[in-house]
């Protein structure tokens, strides 16, 4: 299955030894860009084309090449993606002081951990969503909650349950 040009420059054990660690790679992965990367060079391992890889992974040739010479040159790291996020507003002091004070309450609206955000810290989120990362960092929940289960009173229930048969009633027809 390796073609014997392969086969001479790394020799099968070694071909077979990368084979398996590419598939165990790719395996673990969540990340469909380190993925394609490594069956691009299984792919090469196995003997495949350079042509038939792009036509199969829609990728160029030259992405090909320099992700083999990565993974040559540096193993699995060199099929890693590089992206280390963007640095974080807050510090990781500031952060922990924001967790703790979060944690000093049971329910908290967002507009309190933006107003403390903004005039403690001077930062302002672009996104909710780094707001409602810092409420799960903190163990709080941020879904819609109820303080009290209507179920749990049996005069609610029938209460309610009255007031839909009221509804009921009124939307027949006589």
């Amino acid at each position: 299955m390796i073609n014997k040009y392969l086969q001479a420059a790394i020799g099968t054990a070694d071909a077979d030894r990368g084979i398996a660690e590419l598939q165990e790679f790719i395996d673990d992965r969540p990340d469909a860009r380190e993925v394609r990367k490594a069956l691009a060079v299984k792919l090469v391992y196995q003997g495949y084309k350079y042509e038939e890889i792009q036509t199969i992974l829609d990728v160029s040739l030259g992405s090909i090449t320099s992700w083999k010479q990565a993974y040559k040159e540096y193993g699995i790291e060199g099929l890693r993606l590089n992206h280390k996020g963007r640095k974080s507003y807050l510090s990781n002091e500031q952060r922990e002081e924001v967790l703790g004070w979060l944690q000093t309450k049971n329910t908290w609206e967002l507009g309190e951990l933006e107003y403390k955000l903004a005039f403690e810290y001077d930062v302002i989120y672009e996104s909710k969503r780094s707001y409602y990362d810092l409420f799960d960092a903190a163990g709080i929940s941020w879904k819609k909650t109820t303080s009290l289960n209507p179920k749990a009173d049996p005069e609610a229930v029938c209460a309610k349950k009255n007031r839909l048969k009221h509804y009921w009633q009124a939307t027949q027809k006589k």
